[in-house]
């Protein structure tokens, strides 16, 4: 009996010493395991691992009951789609080419290590493209039609040139239309009832501006479309009164001697009048207006001076001379409507005579005949109605011929003649047609680079 005491109590003291034995060891491994999950200090020579991935979730395979394949149809089996069967893709678009002169560095922070490189090509430039609106006519003044380029011959400065252009399309028109305030007032009146017909003349494709002008220019309109606006313009135009029709006023307080008392003036020591004072008119500087903004529009239309007036030009600043030059270099061509004495029969010639120190009485034919333009004289108002969709017409319906040609060591004047020949005339240049074109005009001087 004592010794299974004894039995008993030396075992229980065994499982004593294990259980302590084990609890002691786990302690050992938990605390060796804390000190494992201590991150290491970063080291100035080796960079810190990245963290491990979590591990990928393991799919759980689904545990819903199988459903029964009684009557359903099998899944047909899909192969890959063989290359014959894959559509072909649609082509790149032709998308334009960029500029030769590119430069993949901004200006102004390019590298120095190398050589600098210009990217910009330098061409030059040899050749003008010279562009001549013809009118033709035949002995009765009316446009000859169905002309083709092969009855046409240019010639420069006495030399043929090659055509490389012939249209007969009509041509959108920007007009600039002077309107002369100095005439006497019964030609002005007689003009202000005519400004309805001068609207509808122009078509839905032109654009006008307006100027006026007397001793001094104006600017009535800028350009815009010939509608409601032009019409407004024209109407406030009819209010305007020209100059005194009568005989000028030499005596009396209101004369140009001043003003006199009983008779004498009151000044003594002023000169005495005999003559009356000559009256300005700007003519050329109101073409040199036009014309400068007419430089300005839109190349692809006929740029065109509408003037209508007597034609008396006399104290303008700007010359003839340069006047028409700007005209010329701008392929700008002068069409009027003369009235007032000017259209009077056999006054037309001797008007158009300038006498020194007095100015032109007409100076309208001169700009026309240089430019390649029309004048026509009406003294009526129905003529002048008529005239003006004839005249626009005239312009806007032309042939247009165009060449190539050198340009000089200066800007030179050089000389234009245009020849039609007919199926009916026998040789170029006969009576029984008449051409009307610029009589020449500026080359530019040449180009020996451009960037």
């Amino acid at each position: 009996m004592n010794l299974q005491k004894w039995r008993l109590r030396i075992g229980l003291l065994v499982g004593l010493l294990v259980l302590m034995c084990a609890v002691a060891l786990g302690q050992q491994q938990q605390g060796q395991k804390k000190q494992d999950d201590i991150p290491d200090a970063p080291s100035a020579t080796k960079p810190d691992e990245p963290p491990p991935l979590p591990a990928a979730p393991v799919p759980v395979p689904d545990e819903s009951p199988v459903q029964p394949t009684e009557n359903v149809p099998p899944i047909p089996k899909t192969e890959p789609p063989r290359t014959s069967d894959i559509p072909a893709s649609e082509p790149e678009p032709d998308y334009p080419k960029p500029p030769i002169n590119i430069k993949t560095v901004p200006e102004g922070e390019a590298t120095k290590d190398g050589p600098q490189q210009n990217l910009d090509p330098v061409f030059t430039v040899n050749i003008n493209q010279v562009i001549i609106p013809v009118r033709v006519t035949d002995d009765s003044g009316r446009m000859i039609p169905g002309l083709v380029a092969k009855d046409f011959q240019v010639f420069e400065n006495g030399v043929q040139q090659k055509m490389n252009f012939f249209t007969s399309d009509p041509f959108a028109l920007s007009v600039a239309v002077i309107i002369d305030l100095g005439m006497p007032d019964s030609a002005l009146q007689k003009v202000n009832q005519t400004f309805a017909a001068l609207q509808g003349a122009f078509s839905q494709f032109d654009e006008v501006g307006v100027y006026t002008y007397s001793s001094a220019v104006g600017e009535v309109s800028d350009f815009g479309s010939a509608g409601r606006k032009l019409g407004a313009v024209l109407d406030d135009l009819k209010m305007v009164r020209g100059h005194n029709d009568g005989v000028p006023v030499m005596g009396g307080p209101l004369g140009p001697q001043g003003p006199t008392i009983n008779g004498a003036p009151a000044d003594p020591s002023a000169p005495l009048v005999r003559t009356p004072p000559k009256e300005s008119h700007v003519l050329n500087d109101a073409v040199l207006k036009a014309a400068f903004d007419l430089s300005r529009r839109d190349k692809s239309r006929r740029k065109i001076i509408f003037i209508i007036s007597d034609g008396r030009e006399y104290r303008s600043r700007a010359s003839y001379r340069d006047v028409l030059r700007v005209l010329l270099t701008n392929n700008i061509m002068v069409y009027g409507i003369g009235t007032g004495s000017t259209a009077l029969p056999g006054v037309g010639t001797v008007s158009r005579l300038h006498i020194p120190m007095m100015g032109y009485s007409n100076i309208l034919p001169k700009y026309a005949t240089a430019t390649g333009g029309e004048v026509v004289n009406e003294y009526s108002r129905s003529a002048i109605d008529d005239a003006y969709s004839r005249v626009l017409g005239d312009a806007r319906n032309q042939y247009t011929l165009g060449y190539l040609t050198h340009p000089g060591t200066g800007s030179t004047y050089r000389q234009i003649e245009v020849r039609v020949a007919r199926p009916d005339c026998s040789t170029y240049a006969s009576p029984c047609v008449k051409t009307y074109a610029k009589a020449g005009y500026y080359s530019l001087p040449q180009a020996h680079g451009a960037r």
